[in-house]
């Protein structure tokens, strides 16, 4: 009787590796091949598990819930210490600072000030760091660009690059040695667009997509369908403008629900049972934010290596 194989498909796209950071605690996301955690890879290649970063602000957190202020404590008032908490007692593979302090709608903060407060978080944790802004199509060039500056060489991935200001952030990004996000409102032919503009100005292998990620109970359907048609379109179809690795921030979007606010035991499960799904479906990087959440993720991602 013949001996039964489990079929093993390949293909003929791979994501293209993105290196974020510098020396021995650089991050790499992307270079595979196959689909994650669900096929043998005898025909295909994985070499870089998905990576974890934990969520702080370069401001004082409002409506955090008391669980994970009760975990930091005093050291949230102070972002460069709060930084240096997480990497000494998480030690996540990246911290992701939000800088919502330089959003008009909240305290305007100047970019050069926003640029000294992420330079020393950046120095305190010694870790690879993504700064994100608020989105706002004029001030987020200025902080980005500013952040850019000051930590010129340390290779951040800054973000996001949205179709109205990717210009500026893309040529502050090329300027001093960084990597970008590419963002789309949740839209594969939008996104494609934006990688196509920002390929014009920096290497495909500093971008990092962005497609955005509602969580549980908001969207999670469309947007797993968008995160894993994105996937397809890269590794089975070989489309090279959709070839790079994509980022799950879906922190803040969990901890604005109902049931996480509520709650933390569901909070938790709300951001473990979020990220869980955009592994799944392809996700080479989650933001998460409470510790909790992280140390469960990272325990899963661990097992599968």
């Amino acid at each position: 009787m013949a001996e039964w194989r489990l079929p093993v498909e390949s293909y003929k796209g791979k994501i293209r590796e993105v290196v974020i950071g510098k020396g021995d605690r650089a991050v790499k996301l992307g270079g595979e091949n196959v689909f994650a955690f669900n096929q043998t890879f005898d025909d295909g290649d994985w070499p870089n598990p998905p990576a974890v970063a934990v969520e702080i602000w370069d401001m004082e957190p409002q409506g955090w819930n008391q669980g994970i202020l009760d975990f930091y404590g005093d050291v949230v008032k102070d972002t460069a210490q709060w930084a240096k908490k997480v990497a000494e007692e998480l030690q996540p593979d990246l911290i992701y600072l939000y800088m919502l302090s330089t959003d008009p709608n909240e305290k305007d903060t100047p970019a050069e000030r926003a640029a000294e407060v992420a330079k020393a978080a950046y120095e305190a944790a010694g870790l690879p760091m993504i700064v994100y802004c608020t989105g706002n199509e004029e001030k987020d060039p200025q902080v980005l660009g500013k952040v850019a500056e000051a930590l010129s060489g340390e290779n951040l991935l800054l973000g996001p690059a949205i179709k109205e200001n990717y210009e500026p952030i893309a040529q502050a990004v090329k300027e001093h040695g960084h990597c970008v996000t590419s963002q789309a409102p949740i839209d594969i032919n939008l996104q494609k667009e934006m990688n196509v503009k920002l390929t014009r100005i920096l290497p495909a292998e500093r971008v990092v997509l962005d497609p955005l990620a509602p969580c549980v109970g908001v969207g999670l359907e469309f947007g797993f369908s968008i995160f894993e048609r994105q996937k397809h379109a890269a590794v089975s179809f070989g489309d090279e403008m959709m070839q790079m690795p994509m980022m799950a921030n879906f922190s803040f979007e969990v901890w604005k629900t109902k049931e996480a606010k509520g709650n933390e035991r569901m909070g938790i499960m709300w951001e473990v049972l979020t990220a869980m799904a955009y592994l799944i479906a392809g996700a080479n990087l989650l933001v998460v934010r409470h510790p909790e959440a992280y140390k469960r993720v990272k325990e899963v991602i661990e097992a599968y290596k």
